[in-house]
């Protein structure tokens, strides 16, 4: 009796474990990623302010929680497909699909019914919603399934991912209820964005394994990829970010030339966060825990959104050009003010900086050795 109570026990703590395993594959915490909607209300709004008072907030969360969905879909199906990569990776092994608590032909049903639900919530709110959520889907396929299987392509991993972002703009901006169709060049520049944090990443993650036998085991891009060529890339994507968001000021919304130094100051403060040790850039869920960087994106939310909405400040720019040039240096020289000293403040001696780098690296390089050896031996018995 005693026995067969204990057999029951174990198998609902089983059932417990898969099902958390299942609720964790969704990586709901990644949620906050799709803060990226909100850019595109905004400037759907700030376009036609008669859109503002016209939003429906209740459809709006709940386009939200669909753009979520679909981003959840995604997830689980890289969490299944990458598994036999992720035992190569010193943390990733231990997710729950390598670990072996998922049931995969469970995890293909909850990768469907994610995708099917949001789509169908989707199309409730709008048709060309329910399009971008299924173009949304679609990016999630190609960077995962094989044959192409886009993120084990050198550069075109980044390109592929980042078209998420334009993406989830288009979402915001079909969420405000326009019909219209948004700027090509606001939308090259969402992308290109997108295209930097993901360089940013790709190089925090490689300089985070700092074995390049590992890297490429864990990755197959690694194998192209080194530090020199993902900081070009960083730089090539940056300035195409800046080149299209440019021209898309001038020609719609040339206020916003007013808020162009914070844009830098955050593009910078995201750049410095991919040279620490274990830091965000690696996982982007935890930004939050990085004041400077939230200080920057609320300071430079707050001044946009004031831009966009005050037609005072066009008719300013527009007919008191040079005015507009002095408070634009003005502007750039305060924000360099508070800048400059942040970054001294946390800089390091470059010998102090070499030694603690090659410290690290050397005990990384050896740590991550004996974990996968230990991993392996566990797995195989």
């Amino acid at each position: 009796m005693a026995t067969q109570e204990a057999t029951i026990a174990v198998a609902e703590v089983k059932t417990e474990v898969r099902l958390r395993a299942h609720l964790s594959i969704m990586r709901i915490d990644h949620w906050v990623k799709n803060v990226f909607v909100l850019p595109g209300i905004v400037v759907a709004c700030g376009m036609d302010r008669h859109l503002f008072g016209s939003i429906n907030w209740g459809r709006l969360v709940v386009g939200l929680f669909a753009v979520c969905l679909i981003a959840s879909s995604n997830y689980v199906i890289n969490e299944i497909l990458d598994a036999p990569f992720d035992v190569n990776h010193p943390t990733k092994r231990f997710r729950p699909v390598p670990c072996g608590k998922v049931s995969i032909p469970a995890a293909y049903f909850q990768w469907l019914a994610l995708m099917l639900v949001g789509l169908w919530i989707g199309y409730q709110i709008s048709h060309p919603l329910a399009v971008v959520l299924a173009g949304l889907w679609i990016m999630g396929c190609v960077y995962n399934i094989p044959p192409i299987r886009s993120k084990d392509l050198p550069y075109a991993d980044v390109l592929s991912e980042a078209v998420n972002n334009p993406l989830r703009m288009l979402a915001g901006w079909y969420l405000a209820g326009t019909s219209a169709v948004p700027p090509a060049s606001l939308l090259v520049s969402y992308w290109m964005v997108g295209c930097y944090f993901m360089a940013i990443k790709r190089f925090a993650e490689y300089r985070g394994i700092a074995d390049v036998a590992v890297s490429a085991a864990y990755r197959k891009s690694f194998a192209f990829y080194n530090e020199r060529r993902l900081l070009v890339s960083v730089m090539f994507y940056a300035s195409h970010a800046m080149l299209f968001f440019g021209a898309f000021l001038m020609r719609y919304r040339m206020e916003l030339i007013l808020a162009f130094p914070l844009v830098a100051v955050v593009m910078a403060c995201y750049l410095s966060i991919a040279f620490k040790r274990d830091g965000a850039a690696e996982k982007p869920e935890r930004l939050y825990r990085e004041p400077a960087l939230m200080a920057a994106v609320l300071s430079c939310t707050v001044i946009m959104a004031m831009l966009l909405a005050s037609v005072q400040v066009v008719l300013y720019l527009v007919h008191d050009p040079l005015n507009a040039v002095i408070l634009i240096l003005v502007v750039t020289g305060i924000e360099l003010a508070v800048f400059i000293p942040f970054t001294y403040r946390h800089a390091e001696s470059s010998e102090e900086a070499e030694k603690a780098e090659a410290s690290l690296v050397a005990e990384k390089r050896q740590k991550i050795k004996t974990d996968i050896e230990e991993w392996k031996k566990r797995n195989s018995l």
